[in-house]
């Protein structure tokens, strides 16, 4: 099969459980949702240039390099098992992120299962009715949930999913900001009072090593 990609290429994990280390990413086209504060939009405009290419040619790609993103857009979008599959056998270790409101059960229970990383849309990015919590169900230990926080009332009902769904018991569990909507300070004094133990609070490196809106890295 061949994937809309419209962006490639290698780079550091800017975030998550190997954040700091080399990357391959492929970037899909599409979302279906539309979060305001998205720092990806481009990727899923109508317009949005793509090159299909097939899992052995992005295989070919990521050649010597171990973790391999695949993110969008929303990656969820497309029958993406056999990807997987193809990097998997090959050696990678292969990761997606997911905005959290598809199901992944499916891939989840796979013979070639990638790690996720869910998103879980607080109220400021006006999508949280999608969400799939049904997905928590596929969680292991591997995986993570993030939660994008843009103020005080993300926090606050971050920190009510996390409890009622027992998230650290099962995952990761990052807080990650919204780039120049709430500092980092104002998260940790929230985890502090809140006594969040196995939260971790997460930057965007890629953000600080280069430009902000900067693509390909």
């Amino acid at each position: 099969m061949k994937y809309p990609v419209v962006e490639k290429f290698i780079s550091i994990n800017g975030e998550g459980a190997r954040a700091g280390e080399l990357a391959a990413f492929i970037r899909l086209k599409g979302c279906n949702l539309r979060c305001p504060y998205c720092d990806t939009k481009w990727a899923y405009s109508v317009d949005a240039p793509a090159e299909f290419i097939s899992s052995e040619e992005l295989c070919a790609f990521t050649d010597g390099i171990t973790n391999v993103t695949i993110t969008g857009g929303e990656p969820m979008l497309y029958p993406i098992g056999e990807l997987c599959e193809v990097l998997i056998k090959n050696g990678h270790r292969v990761e997606i992120e997911t905005n959290g409101s598809i199901s992944i059960g499916e891939l989840a229970k796979s013979s070639y299962r990638p790690v996720f990383t869910l998103d879980y849309k607080c109220p400021s990015s006006k999508m949280e009715q999608k969400m799939n919590i049904e997905n928590y169900k596929y969680l292991m230990a591997d995986d993570t949930v993030k939660f994008v926080v843009s103020n005080d009332s993300d926090l606050i009902r971050a920190a009510e999913i996390i409890e009622k769904n027992s998230l650290t018991e099962k995952c990761h569990v990052y807080f990650s900001p919204v780039f120049g909507e709430i500092t980092a300070e104002n998260i940790v004094e929230f985890m502090k009072d809140n006594k969040l133990n196995n939260v971790r609070i997460q930057l965007q490196l890629h953000k600080y090593i280069w430009q902000p809106e900067m693509r390909g890295v």
